[in-house]
């Protein structure tokens, strides 16, 4: 039994009422709301694990809740929508959701997808500020600097950034960026990996002249620590 807390913010009552009762049969534990004004209060007020945020909702919708969660946490989202358009996934995705399920969904996968958000998300190392030459990364304050000047980053870049210097040294392979950061069942094309590392490029390597990612080729990425 996990004991972990998970916020369901869904206006559809028999939907939301069935999703607690699975996920308190997976042994969570479970608070609900209805609307995004509830929602919103209870996403800021309270300590969650998690949280499963509808987009369409009542008084305040899920991307406005993303948005103001998002300025104060960085707990696990996983938006749950009826569209199914890739503005709409690739939107929420940019404003710091962790991952999303389009209804109709079957139950096994949102538990699957749940696991995977929660285990991404416990913290794999003690130190909380990760480093190389100039660039430094302070995960408590959820800030990158180079040679203490600010980079702006969106979650996903940081995401990408942090998984590299955690694994520092090491080739990854686009598979292995994909799984890490994307998530489970992402269903993309790999290609997102090459779009995301030139994002990261142009803002450190490009900007400062200092190469700290590595193209293996034929193979995937490398950031090195050594000069």
């Amino acid at each position: 039994m996990t004991g972990q807390k998970i916020l369901v913010i869904e206006d559809e009552l028999k939907l939301s009422r069935f999703i607690e009762l699975e996920l308190k049969h997976e042994g969570y534990q479970v608070e609900q709301a209805h609307n995004g004004r509830d929602g919103l209060q209870k996403a800021l007020d309270g300590e969650f694990d998690l949280i499963l945020l509808d987009i369409m909702l009542p008084s305040i919708n899920g991307m406005e809740i993303l948005r103001r969660v998002r300025k104060h946490s960085e707990v696990p989202v996983i938006l749950l929508t009826a569209k199914d358009e890739t503005m709409d996934k690739v939107m929420g995705l940019d404003m710091g959701a962790d991952d999303y399920v389009t209804k109709p969904f079957a139950i096994e996968e949102l538990l699957a997808r749940i696991r995977v958000a929660l285990k991404r998300k416990a913290p794999a190392i003690k130190s909380s500020v990760l480093q190389v030459h100039g660039l430094k990364m302070d995960l408590d304050q959820y800030s990158v600097t180079f040679n203490h000047e600010p980079i702006e980053l969106t979650k996903r870049e940081f995401d990408l950034l942090r998984y590299f210097l955690e694994n520092k040294n090491i080739v990854l392979t686009r598979e292995k960026l994909l799984e890490a950061v994307w998530g489970y069942g992402y269903a993309g094309d790999t290609n997102i990996v090459d779009v995301y590392i030139r994002y990261l490029r142009s803002k450190i390597d490009d900007k400062y002249h200092k190469k700290v990612i590595h193209t293996v080729r034929g193979v995937g990425y490398l950031l090195k620590d050594e000069e």
